[in-house]
């Protein structure tokens, strides 16, 4: 079992998608898997050229130079392949969706109807691997994620992808929160994680159960305005960023 997870966001390691990922991936070792966590920031990435020479002059081979083709081995060659990403301006980050769009190579020209009717190109590939996705965002709603989670939906049908599990975080930069009194209630939030891995590596998919309580709101919403905007006047005043604000 291998199961890879594809990062975008552009804080790689620092970012607090990365909190959940570990998490997450704790757990998928423990099951006993094999992982791989790729920072896509820290590879060359081309945009897309829209010129399908990958489809007709070089079958299945971008004609850009650059880390896609080790990468789209990786995703390909995973029996799970996990996107995983903050929300930006209400999707997926702009590195994310540069590695989606060069995924196009997987397919070929040719057309095909799905299960329900619907055309998409034929799948290059006789093995392709599950997806799933872990976000993350500062707001305090889960309705944040409602694009994402329709994005998902459209490029796995797209792409004859089965998805096995989807983590959201509103809220998320709390993840790295130094504060004593919220230490507990993120410490069981990353059991969740813990938890949601070893699903996923036993069993190939996430149960609704503990899908249904990685969603629970970590603090109630109506903090959120308070805490937040103490917390950016405080990083305004100090000019770099602050976790959690801190009394004068």
């Amino acid at each position: 079992m291998k199961i890879t997870v594809f990062n975008g966001s552009p804080r790689g390691k620092k970012g607090t998608t990365n909190v959940m990922v570990e998490g997450f991936l704790a757990g998928v070792v423990k099951a006993g898997a094999e992982v791989e966590n790729i920072f896509l920031v820290e590879k060359d990435i081309k945009h897309c050229l829209g010129c399908v020479d990958c489809w007709v002059k070089t079958p299945g081979k971008c004609v850009q130079n650059d880390d896609m083709g080790e990468l789209i081995e990786k995703f390909m060659g995973s029996d799970v392949s996990v996107l995983a990403t903050p929300v930006h301006i209400d999707n997926v980050t702009g590195i994310m969706k540069n590695f989606i769009d060069r995924l196009i190579s997987t397919r070929m020209p040719h057309f095909e109807l799905d299960s329900h009717g619907e055309t998409r190109h034929v799948n290059r590939y006789e093995k392709h691997p599950k997806l799933m996705m872990i976000s993350s965002c500062g707001y305090p709603e889960q309705s944040h994620f409602q694009v994402i989670r329709l994005w998902l939906k459209r490029m796995s049908r797209n792409f004859d992808m089965e998805v096995v599990g989807e983590i959201y975080r509103s809220w998320g930069w709390l993840m790295k929160a130094k504060d004593n009194e919220l230490a507990p209630k993120i410490e069981v939030y990353k059991k969740l994680l813990i938890k949601a891995g070893v699903e996923v590596a036993e069993n190939l998919k996430l149960s609704e159960e503990t899908a249904a309580e990685l969603e629970k709101p970590i603090l109630p919403k109506e903090m959120h305005l308070e805490i937040s905007n103490k917390r950016w006047d405080q990083a305004i005043r100090l000019g770099k960023k602050v976790w959690m604000p801190k009394e004068k």
